[in-house]
C-alpha cells in the first residue's frame, strides 16, 4: 500500500506565487541563485539557499545559514506573502513544458508520504546519498521545522487514479503561471473530505512508490522523523513528522532527458590513440548526428567532429539491470579503462551536463575547457523501476528529470 496524508500547507498568496516559487535548491550554484534572486526579495531561494543573503566567505553549512533560512520563511509568513491552509488538504500540481517542439504535460499529487514506508523499502530508492548533502538537508528541515522542497516520486500508472485526477483538475486552479524558463505551473487545492478520502483510498492500493529525484530530501525526512519519534515519549504515529512532502506522478508521464559527460583531458592519449582505444569496445563512425537515437549507442564529440559509438557485442551483460544501462556501459568500457575515471562521483576530471542544455553546450565547453564529450540516450523510467525493485542502485548521474518541481509552491510544516 501507499500511505498518503493531507496536511495544512503553507502557500503563497495567489498574486505572489510567480515571484515566490523558485527552482529547487540543488540545480543552482549559490552564485547562480544569488543572481536570480538579486532583485526579488520574496524569492523562495532566500529560504532554500539562504547563504545568498550572507557574505561570500560564510561556510554554507554554518549555523547562521540555516537560521537565515528560518528567518526568511517566517518573514514571508508574517508579511502575508504566504499563508497556511485552515484544514488538511491534498494538492494537484501540473507542469507543462515545450521541448523540442512538443508539449509535455505531467500532473502529480502533492501529499505527505510515509516515513515508515520509506524505512520499510516501500518507497524505493535507486541512488546512494552523500553524507554531507544528507546532513545539510536534515539541518535545514530541523531548523525551519518544515519541509520546503518536495521529493519527486513516481508509481506505475493506474487507470482509476488517472481518471480521478483528471476529474479533479476540471475545477479552477488556485495558481496558473508561466515561470521565467517558459514552464507553466498549475496548482489545485483539494480540501473536500470526500475527495481527499477518494485519493487516499486509491493510493492505498498502489503497492509502492519510487524516488525519481530527491534522494537526499527523502533520506533527511527519514532522519528527522526517526529522531523526533525517538525523542517523543508520547509518539503515536499521527504527528506531522511521520510523513514528508512529495509530489507523486504516474510513470508514463515522466520525462527523463539525457545526462551527458564532459571530460577535461584524454588521460595522456593523443586524439588518434584515443580513437583506437575506443574502437576496441565500440563501433566508431563519423556522423552529423549529435545525439544517439537508441540504447547502447553514444554520441562523442572530439576535435570538432561528432562520432557515433555503438557498444560491441559482449561488452556488457544484457541480463543485469545495472550493467546493461548505457551509463554503466560507457563507464565500464571507456571512462574507467581508457580515461582513468574510477569514481565519477569524486573525480574532478569529469563533469555532467543535463540534456536540457543541448549538445551545443557540450561543443561550447569542449572548445573552452574540455577534451571530449559524450551524449547519452535517456534512461527509460522502466529501467529505473526495475533496478529499484531489485534493491540495486544506478551509477551516478544516470537520470535527468524535467521539468523540475518548483520550491515554495507549498511547504509542509512539522
Amino acid at each position: 500500500m501507499s500511505d498518503i496524508k493531507a496536511f495544512k500547507g503553507i502557500r503563497p498568496i495567489a498574486d505572489k506565487v510567480a515571484q515566490i516559487a523558485s527552482p529547487p535548491y540543488d540545480v543552482l550554484s549559490s552564485k547562480e541563485a544569488a543572481e536570480m534572486a538579486r532583485n526579488n526579495p520574496i524569492s523562495f531561494l532566500h529560504v532554500v539557499k539562504p547563504e545568498i543573503d550572507l557574505a561570500d566567505d560564510v561556510d554554507p553549512y554554518s549555523d547562521v545559514v540555516y537560521a537565515t533560512g528560518k528567518k526568511n520563511l517566517e518573514k514571508l509568513i508574517s508579511d502575508g506573502m504566504m499563508k497556511q491552509d485552515a484544514a488538511p488538504c491534498l494538492y494537484l500540481y501540473r507542469q507543462i513544458m515545450n521541448i523540442h517542439g512538443k508539449e509535455h504535460v505531467q500532473t502529480g499529487l502533492v501529499a505527505g508520504v510515509s516515513v515508515a514506508e520509506y524505512e520499510q523499502g516501500l518507497i524505493k530508492k535507486h541512488e546512494f546519498t552523500r553524507v554531507a548533502k544528507e546532513a545539510d538537508r536534515t539541518r535545514h528541515v530541523e531548523t525551519l521545522n518544515a519541509q520546503t522542497g518536495p521529493v519527486f516520486l513516481t508509481y506505475r500508472a493506474q487507470d482509476n487514479i488517472d481518471t480521478l485526477m483528471q476529474s479533479l483538475t476540471q475545477r479552477s486552479p488556485v495558481y496558473d503561471f508561466v515561470a521565467a524558463d517558459g514552464i507553466r505551473h498549475i496548482f489545485w487545492v483539494i480540501d473536500e473530505g470526500a475527495q481527499i478520502e477518494q485519493l487516499v483510498g486509491a493510493f492505498s492500493k498502489v503497492p509502492c512508490l519510487y524516488v525519481a529525484d530527491g534522494h537526499h530530501r527523502s533520506a533527511s525526512a527519514s532522519t528527522v522523523g526517526r529522531k523526533r519519534r525517538e525523542s517523543n515519549p508520547n509518539h503515536n504515529g499521527t504527528e506531522p513528522y511521520n510523513h514528508f512532502l512529495a509530489v507523486i506522478f504516474p510513470h508514463d508521464q515522466m520525462m527523463i532527458l539525457d545526462y551527458n559527460r564532459l571530460l577535461f583531458d584524454l588521460n595522456g592519449l593523443s586524439p588518434d590513440a584515443f580513437l583506437l582505444k575506443v574502437a576496441e569496445k565500440f563501433e566508431v563512425t563519423k556522423t552529423d548526428a549529435k545525439k544517439p537515437n537508441a540504447e547502447h549507442v553514444f554520441g562523442m564529440y572530439l576535435d570538432n567532429q561528432w562520432y557515433q559509438l555503438t557498444a560491441r557485442e559482449g561488452t556488457f551483460d544484457a541480463n543485469d539491470p545495472v550493467q546493461r544501462l548505457d551509463v554503466a556501459i560507457l563507464q565500464n568500457n571507456l571512462l574507467a579503462p581508457v580515461l582513468g575515471i574510477g569514481d565519477p562521483r569524486t573525480d574532478d576530471r569529469i563533469d555532467f551536463v543535463g540534456g536540457i542544455r543541448g549538445p551545443e553546450e557540450l561543443e561550447r565547453r569542449v572548445a573552452a575547457e574540455g577534451a571530449v564529450a559524450f551524449t547519452m540516450f535517456p534512461t527509460p523510467i522502466e529501467q529505473l523501476m526495475a533496478i529499484a525493485d531489485a534493491g540495486q542502485v544506478m551509477p551516478p548521474k544516470s537520470t535527468w528529470f524535467e521539468p523540475k518541481l518548483r520550491s515554495g509552491m507549498v511547504v509542509k510544516p512539522l
